[in-house]
């Protein structure tokens, strides 16, 4: 069997979720060729890791993306680097022959998006975006009694997302705090969220309207609440006076992130531990959306990133009946290790009712891996020759990805003018396509 040739750009700590299965549970039929990264440091950091943890020879490495192309000719390129430069490398790849499997977002505004869809339109070229929300198992039984007609046809989604005061304040140390380097949570984090709406609703977005604002983060928020004190330095790692800061993190603590960030800040100048409380953030924490479908739902969605507990609750209504779905979340942060580090008890409880009918509530198992199980799932489908088949329409091309970044991208607009906006002037979603199923 000839192995399909993987090679990945971006190797901070989100990529283990690519490439450890590549070499551990696929290796008959996947090789990884090559980790491309702007810090020899981070690069290296994985080299070493994945040849010491599943004897492999060191995959090679390289600071420069077009010869890593040319020198390794990749089947396919995993795309893990920060949100604005996804479509530069999605692009690259396309043109060079290969396909591409992109973290979301995609990318992080419509204009970058149809530089994409315009080099699949000149290569014919395949896209595919990681939604492993999707392939969890509480929000694929909620699809599943929405498939059902158990509720009739669902009329409205009322959905809260709830990030703590730890993973949520994770997003403010980091590159995400700047929206020209990830959209704002809007497009960085609500993608999640707002594909899963999509994806239950068999839907297409067609008109959005947003309110959003820095209410928590920041320094003058900080100040405003009399925590001046917690905004005196730029940085938590090796500062005396944060010692005692309940929003310090120390990169120095956990080996793999002093390895990719700190270890790394003499070649990348990036700094993972920035101050939550500094000037500068320029992104929302709190946020709230209305949208239409093209096949008329309405649905109502928020996100607060400074919450005392982790999870979401979403309530869908129905012609015949209501479906409330709670998931809560244990405490984590990616830091590139293959397990997340957590802290409480990862939850999902499913409650319907018909119409005049009784109550029926019952608990969805976890199971093992990330994100309830779901990054197993998706990692099969990715990297397996003979994947399970989907027939719950789970796998998402660039089309679909597209559905719910614009729904983001569209947000971040109505937040600035303060008026709706149409998705379709954004960009095209094949305006005869009525259902998400019906996009690639």
């Amino acid at each position: 069997m000839t192995k399909k040739k993987f090679a990945a750009v971006g190797t901070g700590g989100r990529i283990v979720m690519f490439i450890d299965p590549i070499v551990q549970d696929f290796p008959d039929s996947c090789e990884l060729v090559g980790l491309c990264d702007t810090s020899e440091t981070r690069r290296t950091f994985h080299q070493k890791r994945l040849s010491k943890e599943y004897g492999i020879p060191e995959v090679p490495t390289y600071g420069d993306f077009d010869q890593m192309l040319r020198e390794q000719k990749p089947d396919v390129v995993v795309v893990c680097t920060p949100d604005y430069l996804h479509h530069e490398y999605i692009v690259k790849a396309l043109e060079f022959g290969a396909d591409v499997i992109s973290e979301k977002p995609l990318t992080i505004d419509a204009e970058k998006y149809r530089d994409i869809l315009a080099a699949i339109d000149r290569t014919g070229g395949k896209v595919r975006t990681t939604f492993n929300l999707r392939w969890t198992p509480g929000v694929t039984k909620v699809r599943e009694l929405i498939a059902s007609g158990v509720i009739g046809r669902v009329k409205h989604i009322d959905f809260e997302y709830m990030l703590n005061t730890s993973h949520g304040a994770d997003y403010f140390r980091r590159w995400h705090s700047q929206k020209e380097f990830s959209g704002g949570l809007l497009l960085h984090k609500s993608t999640h969220h707002l594909d899963v709406i999509n994806w239950w609703l068999d839907g297409i977005p067609s008109t959005v309207f947003a309110m959003g604002d820095l209410v928590y983060y920041g320094k003058k928020n900080a100040v405003e609440r009399g925590q001046e004190a917690l905004t005196r330095y730029d940085r938590y790692t090796g500062v005396e006076e944060a010692k005692d800061d309940p929003f310090r993190l120390v990169v120095d603590e956990d080996p793999t992130m002093k390895a990719l960030y700190h270890d790394a800040e003499a070649d990348s100048g990036y700094i993972r531990d920035r101050n939550v409380f500094r000037d500068g953030i320029n992104i929302e924490d709190s946020m709230s959306l209305l949208i239409r479908y093209r096949t008329g739902e309405m649905v109502s969605y928020s996100l607060n990133a400074y919450c005392p507990r982790e999870g979401f609750r979403a309530s869908i209504s129905g012609d015949a009946g209501r479906i409330e779905y709670v998931e809560n979340h244990a405490t984590h942060i990616i830091n590139g290790d293959k397990e997340f580090k957590t802290i409480g008890k990862h939850s999902m409880h499913v409650r319907v009712q018909k119409h005049f009918g009784e109550v029926e509530e019952f608990e969805v198992p976890v199971r093992p891996g990330g994100h309830g199980g779901g990054d197993v799932l998706i990692q099969e489908q990715m990297f397996s020759t003979n994947p399970p088949a989907d027939e719950l329409h789970r796998n998402a091309g660039h089309e679909q990805g597209a559905a719910s970044l614009l729904i983001g991208a569209a947000a971040n607009i109505a937040i600035a003018s303060g008026q709706p906006v149409d998705i379709d002037d954004l960009a095209p979603l094949r305006p005869e396509a009525r259902h998400l199923h019906e996009l690639i």
